[in-house]
């Protein structure tokens, strides 16, 4: 993938502001707050792992899916994919500072919903029985 240049319309000096239509945050917040981006950074809370184990501990991401998830998390500095010298080849990914900063907090959303999901369960079902 390519950088793509920046917008004529986007003035560079300006202070990143998520509500603004023509912030970069709302890019770097979507690839981290998707539902394959997020569970990938927490996932990689636990130390590097493979492919193929961070898709199984991801459990239904799609192998494409997962990659493309990866390569987005990578360009953002989220995460770092080293390919060891092994035969096979073996490809590990693991967190930047910046990576595990992030998942950190993203962590603590998951505690939070887990933990609240009673209450969401009956909320759910009160909106459905109006």
């Amino acid at each position: 993938m390519t950088a793509s240049a920046p917008s004529d319309d986007v003035d560079p000096t300006l202070e990143p502001d998520v509500f603004s239509r023509a912030c970069a945050s709302r890019g770097v917040l979507q690839d981290a707050t998707s539902r394959w981006g997020l569970l990938a950074l927490v996932a990689l809370r636990e130390g590097e792992l493979r492919f193929s184990a961070l898709r199984r501990r991801v459990d239904g991401v799609s192998e494409r899916m997962l990659s493309s998830t990866l390569q987005s998390l990578e360009r953002d500095g989220f995460v770092v994919r080293e390919v060891l010298q092994a035969i096979p080849p073996r490809v590990e990914y693991s967190l930047t500072e910046l990576g595990a900063d992030v998942a950190e907090r993203l962590d603590g959303l998951i505690d939070l919903v887990e933990g609240r999901l009673p209450d969401v369960e009956k909320a759910r079902e009160a909106y459905d029985a109006r």
